[in-house]
């Protein structure tokens, strides 16, 4: 009870009754936790050289070690919270083996580009503790390597270029890694050691331009490279329908690619629905997306648009507050704060990004007039509204508030599902409570949600090798009300950021699960709306049906698969 009780008055005196739950001493998974986490980093730090028979094997180690680890812990005895604590750790050393069993599959198929590298990944190797080398070995291995490239090159000219552009990217991508390890080991040694420059810089020099020159050739070696480009300018790589199905289950997700887009139409019919009866009151009869562009031309000029973004969310605050609908720290209300987007990063987000600091898109003077206008266009009031609580409170500033303070060590598991459904969850529920003040608003709210459901749509067809870019991009504009240039942004943020593939389906999926637990929890008596709000921040980042089995107190057994079909609820 001495353990528990601070923790009990803290929650008391800083968030009020509500947000007491039920935490029990003892819990022994955040300590394994924490020691599988920095054991990976130290290992990732290490290992740097991630194209190679010797990084593959021991992370591979890693993983099996931490199975063995988990096999020996006694889970019937394990409280409620460490119950799902474990589950978060089983199912990343399943995600982990995963991808290295498939990254490992495409290295051995295309490590015959860098055969002749051994004595190069030896040198790499004995930097890492500092051995004292043969520096003449050393210039001789590198000189040899140098000349091996160009017989290298013509071997592979003579067996004919890469079946897609996925593998030429690839192969040159080992080269890469190849010749970046290669100059951190030289530069070492470099200056340092008289002898090893005397001997070796030279050597290096050409050894680095072969690299150079074959990785460029590798990556534009593939059959019919005119294929690569669809008119949109933007390269992605699909992942094909079983790596897209292995995702997807690591989420904890029991659904396929096609059942998750059927219920993206659903919902994108519906948001139709509502978005014909907002046109309605603005006088354009069905034609919501003639309504969508009366709203985008409310647009507010040049040096206005921060002052209305606090201006939201200071109302967004009121409002959550005036409904006690969440707790709400001072210190988190306090410490947010603005900045604006460059031009260049609004080719990747052409709207608000957000945490403790929003980010503003507005156009800038540097832009051509075609793109100003079509920046201020797709940020006018009525969407930036539904975007400010979205980003900062109740959605993401506060989530991350929450996250850096409780249940930390839960922040290695981290999921766009529990991160983005949740901001998304609110844009849903201050549509049932009434956020909108009028038709504006309302296109305002409803065009963010068409949006989402129209992201799973088109990143999940693009996946299956359904849809191209282009066709994103099309999809967006015409089905959507997307201003050209935010599709393109929109599309190119989906296929070449450095988000995961099932990203962008995150936020309608994430919020449909929120949706359908509060169905379960609220709707049934089992907690109170408030209660729900911040037991789910409380508790940190996880997978939405571990989240479900915690706030039920319905733990899964130690076999556990996903088995929580959400929609079936939602469809009630």
């Amino acid at each position: 009870m001495k353990m528990i009780l601070p923790i009990i008055l803290f929650q008391l005196v800083f968030f009020g009754p509500s947000a007491i739950c039920s935490i029990q001493a003892g819990e022994i998974m955040p300590e394994y936790i924490q020691r599988f986490t920095v054991d990976r980093a130290a290992l990732d730090r290490k290992y740097t050289l991630r194209y190679s028979d010797g990084y593959f094997d021991r992370m591979e180690k890693l993983v099996e070690d931490w199975h063995q680890i988990m096999a020996k812990i006694p889970y019937e005895d394990l409280s409620g919270g460490d119950k799902i604590d474990y589950h978060l750790l089983k199912n990343e050393l399943n995600r982990s083996g995963n991808r290295l069993k498939g990254e490992r599959f495409r290295y051995e198929e295309m490590k015959f580009v860098v055969d002749f590298a051994d004595p190069l990944v030896l040198f790499v190797e004995k930097r890492r503790r500092g051995a004292t080398l043969d520096s003449e070995r050393i210039a001789t291995d590198m000189s040899a390597a140098a000349e091996a490239i160009g017989n290298k090159r013509s071997e592979i000219e003579g067996r004919g270029p890469f079946g897609s552009w996925q593998e030429a990217k690839l192969a040159a991508d080992i080269v890469e890694d190849l010749k970046e390890n290669v100059n951190w080991a030289f530069s070492f040694y470099h200056l340092y050691h008289p002898d090893f420059s005397w001997w070796v810089e030279k050597p290096h020099e050409e050894l680095n331009k072969g690299l150079e020159k074959y990785g460029e050739f590798l990556r534009e070696f593939y059959e019919n490279p005119e294929e690569l480009d669809d008119g949109s300018g933007i390269f992605g790589q699909p992942l094909g329908s079983e790596a897209l199905a292995a995702e997807i289950n690591s989420e904890m997700i029991p659904y396929s690619a096609e059942e998750l887009i059927e219920f993206a139409w659903e919902e994108f019919n519906w948001c139709q629905k509502e978005l014909k009866r907002s046109a309605e009151k603005l006088g354009y009869g069905a034609n919501y997306m003639d309504a969508i562009e009366y709203v985008k031309n409310s647009w507010v000029y040049p040096g206005e648009q921060p002052e209305l973004i606090n201006f939201y969310a200071e109302e967004a605050i009121d409002f959550l507050e005036e409904r006690d609908l969440i707790s709400i720290p001072e210190m988190a209300k306090e410490t947010w704060r603005m900045r604006m987007l460059s031009p260049e990063m609004q080719r990747f987000a052409p709207f608000f990004l957000g945490g403790e600091q929003v980010q503003i898109a507005f156009p800038t003077s540097t832009m051509d007039h075609d793109l100003k206008m079509m920046s201020l266009r797709g940020n006018n009031p009525h969407f930036s509204r539904a975007v400010v609580h979205h980003e900062l409170i109740p959605g993401h500033h506060l989530q991350q508030f929450m996250n850096n303070r409780y249940n930390v060590q839960r922040r290695a598991f981290r999921t766009p599902f529990w991160v983005e459904g949740w901001a998304l969850y609110w844009e849903m529920m201050l549509w049932e409570k009434g956020f909108a003040r009028n038709a504006e608003d309302e296109i305002g709210m409803l065009f963010w949600r068409i949006h989402r459901a129209a992201r799973i749509v088109f990143s999940l067809k693009y996946h299956l090798g359904e849809m191209t870019a282009a066709e994103c991009i099309d999809f967006l504009v015409e089905e959507v009300g997307h201003e050209r240039a935010n599709a393109e942004a929109e599309v190119r943020r989906s296929f070449e950021g450095s988000y995961g593939p099932l990203y962008q389906i995150s936020y309608m999926i994430g919020g449909l699960q929120m949706m359908a637990l509060r169905k379960e929890v609220v709707d049934t008596g089992l907690m109170d709306e408030k209660s729900f709000h911040d037991r789910i921040l409380y508790e940190n980042s996880m997978p939405i049906e571990l989240l479900r089995a915690l706030l039920k107190e319905e733990f899964p057994g130690r076999n556990h698969q996903s088995s929580w079909y959400f929609m079936d609820s939602l469809r009630d």
